[in-house]
Formats: C-alpha cells, sequence, structure tokens
C-alpha cells in the first residue's frame, strides 16, 4: 500500500454535538500509530492530523454543555481524506435548523470525493445535505421512523451496524462507531494497524453483517478527483458487470486516458482493481462465516465459480473453502 501519512481527518463540530462522540473520535484517529508504539517502546508514527473544524472556527456548545475550542473553520477546509459527522446530542430538529450553513461545506467536500462519514444521528446531517438519496444508510434503531418519515429518498437499514455507499459511511451509533473506526483506520492504514487500535483500546470488533460493505483496503490516498469517482463507482457497483468502456464514457475519457490515470493513482488498471475489490470482499464474505461456497462467486460478481477460484488462489494462495477454514469467525 502507498504511504502517505499522517492523512487528513476533520471532525465537524456545531453547536448541540454528543460531546463524547466528538472527542471519542478526536482521540481513536490521533493515537493511531501512538499508543501501540508507546506499550511496545517503538517509535511513534501518527497516522492522522486530526482537527475539529466549525462555522467560523467558533466555540461549540455540546449537548452536556461542554464547551470545546474548533482548531479551524470548516470554511477553510478545501480537502481532507476523511470528515467525520458526530452523533447530533440535542433536538435533531433544532440542530439542523441551526445548522443549515453546515449544508454547502458537507457538499462541497462529498463532491470532491472527500470519504464522509456520520456517527449514530449524524447521518441526519448527511441526509439534510441530499448525500444519501439514492443510497443505503443506517442510523440509531430509535431514529430510524423519523428518519424514514423525513428522508424517504434514503434507503435505510436501520438494522445494519455499518454501511458504506461508495465514499458515504455510516455507523447506528453507540459501539457501532468503533466498527466505522475501524473500517476506516483499516481503509488507510491496514489492517494490521486497524488491529493495534483495536487492541489498544480493547474494541471488541464484531464487524458484523459484511454485506453492507466492502473491504476498503485497497484505497490509495490520491488527489484525483475523476479516478475516486471511478473507484467510487466501481466500490458500489462490484456485483454487476463493469465494463472499462463504460467506466471510461461515465467520466468523459479515453479508456486508454483512463487506464494510465488509473496506473498512476492506484498503482494498477481498472480491470485489476474490479478484480481485487472482489477478492477482498469475499474474504470478507468467508471470515465472517455466512456465506456458503457455492454462492460466493455470484455474491462478488462472478456467474463462474470455477474461474473465481482460480482468481482467488492467485491473490491468496488458497482456495475460497482452505480461506474459510483457516479465517472464519465460526471456524475459531
Amino acid at each position: 500500500m502507498i504511504e502517505q501519512h499522517p492523512f487528513k481527518v476533520i471532525v465537524l463540530g456545531f453547536d448541540g454535538v454528543l460531546g463524547s462522540a466528538l472527542t471519542g473520535a478526536l482521540d481513536l484517529f490521533s493515537f493511531t500509530g501512538v499508543s501501540w508504539q508507546r506499550f511496545l517502546g517503538q517509535a511513534v508514527t501518527p497516522k492522522f492530523n486530526v482537527q475539529i473544524a466549525s462555522l467560523g472556527g467558533a466555540d461549540i456548545r455540546c449537548s452536556n454543555r461542554l464547551i470545546m475550542q474548533a482548531h479551524c473553520a470548516i470554511e477553510t477546509v478545501s480537502d481532507c481524506d476523511l470528515l467525520l459527522i458526530p452523533t447530533i446530542g440535542d433536538s435533531i430538529d433544532k440542530v439542523l435548523q441551526q445548522n443549515q450553513n453546515l449544508i454547502p461545506h458537507l457538499q462541497r467536500l462529498a463532491a470532491a470525493q472527500t470519504d464522509i462519514a456520520s456517527n449514530c444521528s449524524g447521518a441526519f446531517l448527511l441526509a439534510e445535505a441530499g448525500l444519501l438519496d439514492g443510497k443505503i444508510a443506517t442510523t440509531h434503531w430509535g431514529y430510524a421512523n423519523k428518519f424514514k418519515a423525513d428522508y424517504p429518498l434514503v434507503e435505510l437499514q436501520d438494522n445494519q451496524f455499518v454501511t458504506q455507499s461508495g465514499n458515504i459511511f455510516c455507523a447506528a451509533g453507540g459501539s457501532a462507531f468503533y466498527e466505522l473506526a475501524l473500517l476506516l483506520i483499516e481503509r488507510y492504514c491496514g489492517r494490521e494497524i486497524s488491529t493495534q487500535v483495536a487492541k489498544t483500546q480493547i474494541i471488541d470488533s464484531k464487524r458484523g453483517n459484511q454485506n453492507s460493505y466492502t473491504n476498503v483496503t485497497l484505497h490509495k490516498p490520491h488527489s484525483d478527483t475523476l479516478i475516486k469517482q471511478v473507484q467510487s463507482y466501481i466500490e458500489s457497483h462490484f456485483r454487476e458487470a463493469i465494463q472499462v468502456n463504460e467506466l471510461a464514457a461515465m467520466v468523459n475519457i479515453t479508456p486508454r486516458t483512463l487506464n494510465r490515470r488509473f496506473q498512476s493513482c492506484v498503482a494498477m488498471r481498472p480491470i485489476k482493481y474490479i478484480q481485487a475489490v472482489r477478492i477482498e470482499q469475499a474474504k470478507r464474505l468467508l471470515e465472517s462465516g455466512e456465506v456458503s461456497i457455492k454462492s460466493l462467486a455470484d455474491q462478488v460478481g462472478y456467474s463462474d465459480l470455477s474461474s473465481f477460484t482460480r482468481l482467488f488462489k492467485r491473490a491468496t494462495e488458497l482456495t475460497p473453502k482452505e480461506y474459510q477454514a483457516k479465517f472464519s469467525r465460526r471456524a475459531v
């Protein structure tokens, strides 16, 4: 994986935010690459540069009456790798009404293909910005009926711990935030670092219902928004038949140009990226123990099991059955 650290993380602060969600996100990402290294006497290498941003850089009045000082103004954030939307702690309608000026900035960063992740009722801010229309999402079960009534264009899956639609992630709240945080840390830093964080923070990762999101360790940090758009499309549509010429037409460039730019940004061509995303999703399904070998190929976009098995073994040096026996949580 291409190393480019620290990654830039912005935690959105606003009046009425749940204080523990705001500071918890700040702590968890700030100590990635720090706590484990301290315990083992290794050199500290922070993986994320984390800042809290608010409108105008103003102080943030949390729902528990704690006053938090922002590091910067959201207006000055022109780019970041990850934008986190914490839980709304006060009345949701009140917070949405008072923070309408945040909406253009969420839309602006989403248009730049920034990864955006909400926790619990923070999904209401994403929905208010129209970023979840036609996409799957989740939120706390206690807010599910209100969410469905207010945002009927969103495919709410309130039984899910974590959802992913392209570059938009949602967590259901509570311990689900840790599931989401570990997933995002894995996206940027790899599974080993994510496991280190889980161990140092004593997080029991369940990774429930793997169908709701793909393995995202293939993420390569780069600034080409066009290629990010193509990546997001592949990660959301990997179960479908995807042709490189169709991807190129989608972003109005030639297949040759797409191949060249994709290779430069992601260190592989689009066809290889499609295969890699499918293989990684298959690995997650096998690890969960919730899939049969017979149906596996179809679930990740292949009609022929034998061809898929050959690709899987080439990538992992194990057949799907061998991989499941070795890594399935149910087997353990």
